[in-house]
């Protein structure tokens, strides 16, 4: 299959023109000066040179709210009936970091038993067209953790802005049957693209990362309570990043003899998450809950679903919603001090 092409801004809105005619087209776009991916109508509606959005694209395979099934009970009779989805989705414009985000949830939700059948026919219904960062935000770490501005990796097609348009490269199969339509041509020798500006990792430039076996060794470290001392327990770490994945239950009627099972999303640094019957709670303690979401991405699920990687993307965005300033930078940092001393 075809590797490397090149193609112009032009093409490429006509190319995404003819996508959202026969699929819902997500992309970056402005929704009241807040930037998210988001279904657009056209190309008209993408925000073409754009940083990073607020929040990343896992909504599109793990919505923050989705009807799971519906129950009818009418008389002795009750009806069950399942609401998966059937939408076929091309999400334009995923960062890298949101990408690979998504192959972190792949894990839990398809890799292993039991799949997700919700989350299973979104991925298999979508097409994911990336497109490589001009610039690392201010906040951002992802080389840290083995990723880059341009990875290719956990995309279909990838795209990178040069001058005069855009490079294309194939990745999939996926990807090569739905490029089919974009004019393109074979990419001159002449394009390159300049280099991606750095700057956390210029600011911090002695920051490391702990090894997976460091986290257990301080499960009680003393460093918990205190960076719970200023936790607020809002849950915005949880919402905007994208590898999170704890969901919550629940039964609600909409009409007598009609009920709906919701899914939500959840939080491990919720006062109620694990909460079992009879009010107790295995985690009371902010400490407790924030030691929970640091040994998560960096120890338990990379153990629990073999990954060769932490559960966090270096996306940065819990650093800047934070607001008690909370780093998850500086936890890393930390503890890996502590291993090498």
């Amino acid at each position: 299959m075809p590797q490397i092409g090149f193609t112009t801004r032009q093409n490429l809105a006509n190319w995404l023109d003819s996508l959202a005619a026969e699929n819902t087209l997500i992309g970056p776009r402005w929704v009241d000066q807040i930037l998210l991916y988001h279904p657009v109508e056209s190309s008209q509606e993408i925000a073409w040179d754009f940083p990073r959005p607020l929040l990343s694209a896992k909504e599109f395979f793990f919505p923050p709210t989705e009807r799971l099934l519906s129950i009818h009970k009418s008389g002795q009779q009750v009806q069950i009936e399942e609401t998966i989805s059937e939408e076929r989705q091309v999400v334009f414009g995923v960062r890298p970091c949101d990408a690979r985000g998504v192959r972190v949830l792949d894990a839990v939700f398809l890799e292993h038993e039991a799949v997700d059948p919700y989350y299973a026919r979104r991925r298999e219904n979508t097409v994911l067209i990336g497109l490589a960062c001009q610039e690392m935000g201010e906040n951002c770490f992802c080389t840290l953790l083995g990723g880059s501005p341009d990875d290719s990796a956990d995309v279909d097609l990838m795209l990178a802005e040069v001058e005069g348009g855009f490079t294309l490269q194939v990745v999939t199969e996926k990807g090569e049957r739905i490029a089919e339509g974009l004019s393109q041509r074979e990419i001159s020798p002449g394009i390159t693209r300049p280099d991606v500006q750095l700057h956390r990792q210029d600011i911090f430039p002695a920051l490391t990362l702990p090894s997976q076996e460091a986290w257990p060794a301080h499960f009680n470290d003393p460093y918990w309570g205190l960076m719970a001392e200023s936790c607020l327990s809002c849950r915005l770490c949880a919402y905007v990043c994208p590898t999170c994945r704890c969901f919550d239950l629940r039964d609600e009627a909409r009409a007598p003899g009609e009920w709906e099972r919701i899914r939500c999303w959840d939080s491990c640094s919720g006062d109620n998450y694990r909460r079992i019957a009879g009010g107790h709670t295995p985690r009371p303690g902010k400490g407790e809950r924030l030691r929970n979401r640091f040994e998560c991405k960096f120890y338990y699920y990379p153990q629990q679903y073999r990954l060769d990687s932490p559960a966090c993307t270096g996306c940065g965005r819990c650093i800047e919603v934070c607001p008690v300033g909370v780093d998850i930078t500086e936890v890393m940092d930390h503890f890996a001090e502590l291993e090498r001393a």
